[in-house]
């Protein structure tokens, strides 16, 4: 059962079984590595990171799959390799029976964060 009040990630994660838990620390180092300019916080309930204020990728634990939400260009951009897993937009499931594709997770995470910082650059030019 997932904490209903502020918490923490840490908090957030733990609320998981051991193996789940696993994974999700596993994705929340991904995206602190590949984007260590990003900003941490719950969002919607869930891990939500930002960079430049803007959301860069969230990720959820669910008795079944794990949640990516890397926005629909994140998406858009890895469709073809996305198309083996359920997706809605701007989401996708990682079932908790197959093996995790962190390769994946990372080069989205990193598209993310450059698309970010190329938009940030370009409004604040001078």
């Amino acid at each position: 059962m997932k904490p209903t009040q502020n918490f923490s990630v840490d908090t957030y994660i733990g609320t998981f079984p051991p193996d789940v838990q696993k994974i999700l620390y596993n994705i929340r180092n991904i995206i602190l590595e590949a984007a260590p300019q990003a900003s941490e916080c719950i969002s919607y309930g869930m891990p939500a990171y930002k960079l430049y204020g803007k959301p860069l990728v969230y990720f959820a634990g669910y008795e079944k799959h794990i949640g990516l939400y890397a926005t629909p260009s994140g998406h858009t951009a890895f469709a073809k390799e996305l198309s083996m897993y359920k997706q809605g937009k701007g989401s996708v499931q990682f079932p908790l029976t197959q093996e995790m594709p962190y390769d994946l997770i990372e080069r989205m995470v990193k598209y993310r964060a450059e698309t970010l910082t190329a938009e940030y650059v370009s409004k604040n030019k001078k």
